[in-house]
């Protein structure tokens, strides 16, 4: 596996919420899960032990690197492996983290890059403000970069997410709803990009990707090989492409089958 970058999205694509597991069937067919993540004192993510297991097999053989759009303080929480991995990708992008600290290069480039699109992230936050109701429960930037909402998607109304999407893409920004939040990002802020950096890095002569949101296309799409869940946005527009498998099961399950996927072609690589 020498030579083979894996970058994975974390939340429901390996790691998942109570709410996301898609759990069936009676208790004792249950799998066993290990909390990865706390949050205010609680137990908020899981993997299945059984991922678990796989996914250090892959991170002692393979670069594993976890390619979030979470920020690099809500990635902090998150405990996927014993020894944390030597790269980490957040803010879908934005922070590149290098044995757990902050690569400023790689940030102030990032920051240059995204000024240019030629909407500050002040003008979407106005939008969201001006357009939002009480549907919205939060509205937060991530480090200074992008915006998001934590809606409750029971009562939000439709065509609020597709007049967004019109709004953005006009402006070179982009949208993503996953589970409850509503992501507005710059085009320009991928995970791909950052994850050609830490091929370059390495040195990786191969790159497995995989990832389950609108925000993962370029890191599917860019890598030798990819995977993706069968749930999630990516699932729920009905996006393929021939690079990518999509696995069998949903919820947690999915989570087990991308680990093992991951390690399997890592291996024949």
């Amino acid at each position: 596996m020498s030579g083979v970058l894996v970058c994975s999205d974390l939340d429901r694509t390996l790691i998942y919420s109570a709410s996301s597991m898609a759990l069936t069937g009676p208790d004792e067919t249950m799998p066993r899960l290990l909390c990865v993540e706390f949050y205010q004192g609680a137990p908020l993510s899981y993997v299945t032990e059984t991922a678990a297991r796989t996914l250090e097999t892959l991170a002692a053989g393979a670069t594993l690197v976890p390619t979030t759009t979470r920020t690099p303080e809500q990635y902090a929480r998150v405990h996927l492996l014993e020894k944390p991995p030597a790269y980490a990708i957040c803010a879908n992008g934005g922070h590149l983290l290098v044995d757990g600290a902050d690569d400023a290069d790689w940030s102030s480039a990032v920051r240059a890059r995204t000024a240019e699109s030629g909407v500050a992230l002040a003008e979407v936050q106005e939008r969201l403000a001006a357009t939002g109701g009480d549907f919205v429960l939060k509205r937060r930037s991530a480090s200074g970069l992008f915006a998001y909402t934590v809606v409750d998607r029971a009562a939000l109304p439709g065509g609020w997410v597709d007049d967004l999407t019109g709004w953005c893409a006009e402006r070179g920004w982009r949208t993503s709803l996953q589970g409850r939040k509503v992501y507005c990002l710059p085009e320009s802020l991928t995970k791909a990009a950052a994850a050609a950096e830490v091929a370059r890095r390495t040195g990786a002569t191969t790159t497995l990707a995989a990832g389950d949101s609108l925000l993962d296309i370029e890191l599917l799409e860019a890598a030798g090989a990819a995977i993706r869940p069968a749930h999630g946005e990516l699932h729920d527009t009905g996006w393929s492409s021939p690079g990518t498998a999509v696995t069998a099961a949903a919820g947690i399950a999915a989570g087990e089958e991308i680990a093992d996927w991951l390690l399997a072609r890592a291996t024949d690589a």
